[in-house]
């Protein structure tokens, strides 16, 4: 069997439009397509691959489980769910773990949970969600919903009730909108396909306050912003606010799909048995390797090593701007990092995207006017010099077309 991009359009629904360029092989930050072409990624699967490709703590894990046991279900559980459910609660503020497959299921548990808590706690009026203009939390219809972008909820019949948003860093519209009817406030503690826009420290603060005040729960996104990406295990942790409910996922898994859902033992009670469910989540498989990446990401080694390439990501960053002029700022935290383009290359971020594929780099885009770097945490000076190599070259090949 041929299998190629013409492959894709035949037996694949049209939701996606990936590039012609099929990696068959990677290692470390590198990766090879089908015609032995390299490329250094910058991408890392959208923020998944926190260890890179191949990783040999990943790889170990992954034959030592596929030896003892694959699947059994939630009807039993498993050695590696409770080993990875233990390390969480110990390296965060939480005392309680749900297993899930992925950002969007862990964020549709938070959701529903909060939910849960407030009908049993303050009765069925307390059911408002307040959500963020510009998030995403994730494709289910609940979780669109609550995401700020109606180009992603649109179009799909009634939407879940009692949702409402307001822009992002604009405490002043927060506080107007939240009340004693606010059941729970979603926020990413850095907006990630919003274009990578950090939270200022006042308003991480005053929505924390405001949710203490009215009994909302806080519910933090940490789906592309956890497991090390900002430089701290959580980005919560750098910020010093609690949230009452974490998720997390992308990198918690290191590429294999796992997510969770993290929160208090008060909190966690209102799921009871039957309440919610999944049938893979906590899979023996998926938790033996994501408690490998767990372990591996969670030392102060790497931890301020996310750090220290940032420094180098941003300061390459600035020195191809200053010879090309291209980008009006760069914002992020640890190794999530925007480009935003400038006016005059305003909606044309994919661009710089599609030529660094030609140069050899695999990069993504934050909405229409942001490139998006999430590359591997461990990824090496190296590694990043060349990388920056190629993207310089692609950047001159959009300014000179």
């Amino acid at each position: 069997m041929t299998v190629n991009r013409e492959l894709f359009d035949q037996v694949m629904v049209p939701n996606y439009a990936p590039s012609s360029v099929i990696p068959v092989r990677g290692e470390g930050s590198r990766v090879w397509d089908q015609q032995g072409r390299e490329f250094i990624d910058f991408a890392g699967g959208i923020a998944v691959n926190c260890l890179g490709h191949c990783h040999p703590a990943l790889v170990g894990a992954l034959k030592e489980q596929g030896e003892k046991i694959w699947h059994l279900s939630n009807v039993m559980t498993n050695e590696p769910a409770l080993r990875l459910a233990k390390k969480m609660v110990d390296a965060t503020f939480a005392d309680k773990v749900y297993f899930a497959n992925s950002g969007a299921e862990a964020n549709e548990a938070a959701l529903k949970l909060a939910r849960r808590f407030a009908l049993d706690k303050f009765g069925a009026e307390k059911s408002q969600i307040i959500a963020f203009n510009k998030g995403f939390h994730g494709r289910t219809f609940f979780t669109v919903t609550v995401g700020g972008q109606a180009a992603y909820s649109d179009g799909f019949g009634p939407k879940p009730g009692d949702i409402v948003h307001c822009d992002y860093n604009d405490i002043a519209a927060f506080e107007a909108l939240i009340s004693d009817k606010t059941c729970a406030v979603m926020m990413e503690p850095l907006q990630g396909e919003g274009g990578i826009v950090s939270p200022t420290d006042e308003f991480a603060q005053g929505v924390r306050d405001l949710c203490t005040k009215h009994n909302a729960l806080l519910i933090f996104d940490e789906v592309q912003t956890g497991v090390g990406r900002t430089g701290d295990l959580y980005a919560y942790q750098g910020l010093n606010v609690v949230p009452d409910i974490l998720t997390s996922a992308k990198a918690l898994g290191g590429g294999f799909p796992i997510g969770a859902m993290i929160t208090t033992t008060e909190i966690a009670q209102h799921l009871k048995v039957g309440t919610h469910g999944s049938t893979y989540g906590g899979n023996p498989l998926a938790c033996a390797v994501a408690e490998a990446a767990f372990d591996t990401v969670n030392t102060p080694e790497v931890l301020a090593g996310v750090k220290e390439k940032a420094a180098l990501f941003n300061e390459l960053l600035a020195a191809v701007n200053e010879k090309y002029n291209v980008f009006s700022e760069i914002r992020g935290q640890g190794l999530l990092i925007g480009a935003v383009v400038n006016e005059q290359y305003k909606g044309r971020a994919k661009e710089f995207l599609v030529a660094g594929t030609e140069q050899g780099l695999m990069s993504l885009v934050a909405g229409a006017d942001v490139v998006r770097f999430t590359p591997s945490l461990v990824i090496t000076e190296a590694d990043i010099r060349e990388g920056m190599a190629r993207f310089e070259k692609a950047v001159a090949h959009v300014v000179n077309a």
